[in-house]
């Protein structure tokens, strides 16, 4: 195997670089301490471990080697949630955004009177230098709000191993291009996070550095135009949840009228008081609309695809609240009137029928599991060989590449 040294343990000894050369901080200004939101839409985020065993060392190579890390000049938002960024370093100037607690900014200039210039993600403008954390501070906050991840380069396929040895045993075979949740750094090796399984277990291993690349991801700030943005998706993916809930209730009444109108049809006629009857009111229920399969299962990955960014829950089964990977898929479904079993190995075992891996279509669930085949995941094949899936307890409903695990089973609902 290559060594690649340079490889980047720098990532996080560049966040040490970055915070501890930023300018001493400005002194604290009363005037402006309204800044500070009380309330917003940001969602917390997890804590990440605090390995830094070869920092000590990097450092060290890096200041002899006369090199600069690129985010020096960065610093982190301390607000309790949020603090407002402005078009003018003024309480009365325009807001153009918010940076929310943990998120990154960079540092374009120190004013005086207790302002300072940021740029973060799409916002540019002036917050308050009370709410932004630089040196140690933000070298704390950096280690609780950034997430790392590992991508696969260089090779299509990569061996995950229980232990950090390449003679340890493969637990899985991750593909080129996709990304995990960083647990730990090593020498040579990192820790990943592959999902969350049924039991609510997180389920990692160890990947070698050679065939990874750490990318190092903040928040960035939020522009009034893209809160706006999120407000809107937000009501959509809640208002879809109730009129799916609203059809499936009225289904099921129309259901339970029409066998009541034949069990009276029925008892009529055994008591030779009527002929038989059928009832004029039959309703399908809605999982039988109208309309090509291929369409339904289109909108059936449409409505799944609403609820991206929304948290995982283990044993939940809300869209917008929190559900974990069978409870997602058992919704989306229940959703449109099909009954599936609740729990992953349950559903790879019994729900609708099996297909091959060859013939995906969307709507089919993608079932995943360890090495002797017991089934611990479950996703919803959108296309373009992707799935959507309530994925682990760090990332809530995100889409990966179908093969981001190995499959171990494929069955389609929709027949």
């Amino acid at each position: 195997m290559r060594k690649n040294k340079a490889f980047k343990t720098v990532a996080f000894a560049a966040l040490i670089i970055m915070l501890t050369a930023a300018p001493a901080v400005i002194a604290k200004a009363d005037s402006i301490r309204t800044e500070e939101g009380v309330a917003g839409i940001a969602r917390s985020l997890d804590n990440l471990p605090d390995d830094f065993e070869t920092v000590e060392r990097v450092l060290t190579e890096l200041y002899n080697a006369n090199i600069r890390s690129p985010l020096y000049n960065t610093g982190v938002s301390k607000a309790s949630n949020y603090v407002n960024v402005r078009k003018e370093p003024s309480t009365e100037s325009e807001i153009t955004g918010k940076l929310y607690r943990g998120c990154a900014a960079e540092i374009l200039e120190w004013l005086d009177g207790g302002w300072v210039r940021i740029k973060s993600g799409k916002v540019e403008g002036y917050i308050a230098s009370d709410y932004l954390a630089i040196g140690e501070e933000a070298e704390a906050m950096a280690r609780k709000y950034a997430t790392i991840y590992a991508k696969v380069t260089g090779t299509q396929t990569l061996r995950v191993r229980k232990e950090p040895s390449t003679e340890s045993t493969t637990l899985e075979l991750i593909p080129e291009g996709e990304k995990y949740i960083v647990i730990e750094e090593l020498e040579d090796w990192v820790k990943i996070l592959i999902t969350t399984d049924e039991n609510n277990r997180d389920l990692t291993g160890y990947v070698h550095k050679d065939y990874v690349t750490i990318e190092i991801i903040f928040k960035k700030a939020i522009s009034i135009e893209e809160e706006q943005e999120a407000i809107r998706r937000q009501r959509e993916a809640e208002a879809a949840e109730a009129e799916r809930k609203r059809m499936q209730e009225e289904a099921e009444r129309a259901e339970a009228a029409r066998r009541k109108a034949e069990e009276e049809a029925r008892k009529a006629a055994e008591q030779g008081k009527a002929q038989e009857q059928k009832s004029e009111s039959e309703s399908k229920p809605s999982s039988e609309k109208s309309g090509s399969l291929s369409a339904l299962r289109k909108e059936i990955v449409a409505y799944a695809l609403k609820f991206v960014g929304y948290p995982y829950q283990w044993g939940g089964e809300s869209l917008t609240k929190g559900a974990d990977c069978s409870g997602f898929v058992w919704k989306i479904y229940h959703d449109f009137g099909y009954s599936l079993p609740r729990v992953s190995y349950e559903q790879a075992a019994s729900a609708g029928k099996k297909v091959s891996l060859d013939d995906r279509q969307p709507g089919d669930l993608l079932f995943y599991g360890d090495s002797r085949g017991n089934v611990n995941h479950v996703a919803m094949y959108i296309g373009n060989d992707q799935i959507v899936h309530a994925a682990n307890s760090r990332q809530g409903i995100i889409i990966s590449k179908y093969n981001y695990r190995k499959v171990l089973k494929i069955r389609r609902v929709v027949n």
